[in-house]
């Protein structure tokens, strides 16, 4: 049977920076899929010849690692709990293999348009700085978000290796996340060793690879990185949005809870 890395090892790559060039895709329109990993070379096989994927320093897989902070109520746990159409996530999202930090908030525009601004960030990734903080809130702010003098707190850690390609047809992203770790502050942890995450990212409402997946029968999942990692591991939240998706596609192994 044809691997993952066989099918990755195929596609010819892209640079960062040409990535970018063509695709930045602060904001787009995001999909995602939880696939069994059995299931990835399937995927993968069916993609268009002219998929690329990124390479950097000969590498085609990175490390991750997200930050996530917030009021010490969880205004933006709540918001995405409830559906609320003005919510927000912040985070300090590391790429591991080539040390680089950044400050990200993320907000939902229109007809649930993601929008992320980012910055570089140098600081303590346990806190957030005087700088840091005011640029959440600038940020949260034009977005109508109003947190006030509320502080930000770490809450949850991510861990996972994600592997990008490049679709020229939508010029799109596509992302593949797997070995997926959560973590509290206080040290609890749920691992999803069996599966992946597959994120579409256009502009377009939907991409080829949108199209592929559906043939294929797999449906797009209310799955957030945050939200699905606290209802997880901290089952005193309110947390119904995400039960269905826990119970029935991860079968988790955990540590410390």
């Amino acid at each position: 049977m044809i691997t993952v890395d066989a099918v990755i090892d195929m596609l010819s790559p892209i640079g960062l920076d040409e990535l970018v060039e063509r695709a930045s895709l602060l904001t787009r329109l995001d999909r995602k899929y939880i696939l069994p990993m059995a299931d990835l070379p399937i995927v993968l096989g069916g993609l268009a010849d002219d998929v690329k994927v990124l390479e950097i320093d000969r590498r085609r897989e990175f490390g991750y690692r997200s930050v996530y902070f917030d009021t010490p109520d969880l205004d933006g746990y709540l918001a995405a709990a409830r559906r609320r159409r003005r919510r927000f996530k912040l985070r300090i999202r590391s790429y591991l293999d080539s040390d680089r930090h950044f400050l990200e908030v993320k907000t939902r525009g229109r007809r649930g348009v993601t929008i992320k601004n980012r910055i570089p960030y140098a600081g303590d990734h346990g806190r957030l700085g005087p700088d840091a903080r005011a640029y959440a809130r600038t940020v949260l702010a034009e977005a109508r978000i109003h947190t006030g003098p509320l502080r930000f707190v770490p809450v949850l850690t991510t861990c996972y290796r994600r592997t990008t390609l490049y679709v020229p047809g939508t010029a799109s992203r596509v992302t593949i996340d797997t070995g997926l770790t959560w973590a509290l502050p206080d040290g609890a942890t749920i691992e999803t060793p069996d599966h992946a995450i597959v994120e579409t990212k256009s502009a377009r409402a939907a991409s080829e690879v949108d199209r592929l997946l559906w043939s294929l029968k797999h449906r797009p999942r209310q799955v957030s990185k945050y939200g699905t990692g606290l209802a997880a591991l901290r089952p005193d939240l309110p947390s119904n949005r995400w039960h269905p998706l826990l119970r029935h596609h991860f079968h988790t192994t955990t540590d410390g809870i």
